[in-house]
């Protein structure tokens, strides 16, 4: 069964929200505050594949719960909603892990249709391969049955999005990648959202694989094209 945590502190907007992803064929456990949330997330062991997190509520908002779930989990999957729209709220989530963001007011069809694509993509990155398979490129070492990667044998935390970046970037070690093709090959064909999300990602890579992340040796931009992987 897919299982939801949807944290939202206005009643009406929580209700429309379970309702259409019931709808949708999810199992949702809804609660309306952020110290709600992280003791439903311990209860169930953190056994959920998504958590739609409201940004704005009293206490603990959206950006610490995403915070404090990503701790605990690197494969859950985990939207920000909220009506803010500025670029920075969108940077603020997707930096502390996030893996979309949704703009209220919002659809019923988009919502489920955004909740769907990463769903696809967490199973997808759960889904077991050949237990042996790595991908070796220089330091680092990418395990695929375990979403592992390790530099110098210390194992670097990555979200599932930023294991699917690194996948794509190590099987296509040197060749210059355009923005869309890492947001399509990542995100989905069908994805609502524009190519900044990966730039963000880009950065949250840099930060955690990087001696200095301001001037990175293996992720590399290629001006006026997007990014490319060097060992």
């Amino acid at each position: 069964m897919k299982r939801i945590l949807v944290v939202e502190d206005e009643d009406v907007i929580r209700d429309f929200v379970v309702i259409n992803l019931r709808r949708g064929g999810y199992e949702v456990v809804d609660v309306a505050t952020g110290e709600a949330a992280l003791e439903a997330f311990d209860e169930a062991g953190g056994d959920f594949d998504i958590a739609l997190l409201d940004v704005m509520m009293p206490g603990i908002d959206g950006f610490e719960v995403c915070k404090e779930i990503r701790k605990r989990s690197g494969s859950v999957g985990i939207i920000m909603l909220s009506a803010k729209t500025q670029e920075m709220d969108k940077v603020s989530g997707l930096m502390l892990g996030a893996d979309d963001y949704v703009a209220k007011p919002f659809s019923p069809t988009e919502l489920v249709a955004r909740v769907d694509a990463v769903y696809r993509r967490v199973s997808m990155a759960r889904a077991s391969t050949d237990p042996g398979e790595q991908i070796v490129s220089g330091k680092f070492v990418l395990g695929l049955k375990s979403r592992t990667l390790t530099k110098d044998s210390i194992a670097v935390d990555l979200t599932q999005m930023e294991f699917q970046i690194m996948e794509y970037f190590m099987r296509n070690q040197g060749a210059a990648l355009e923005r869309t093709e890492i947001l399509k090959h990542v995100w989905g064909e069908n994805y609502f959202g524009d190519d900044k999300i990966v730039d963000v990602n880009i950065r949250r890579l840099r930060m955690k694989i990087e001696d200095d992340p301001s001037s990175p040796r293996h992720i590399l931009t290629v001006w006026g094209r997007g990014y490319k992987w060097v060992d």
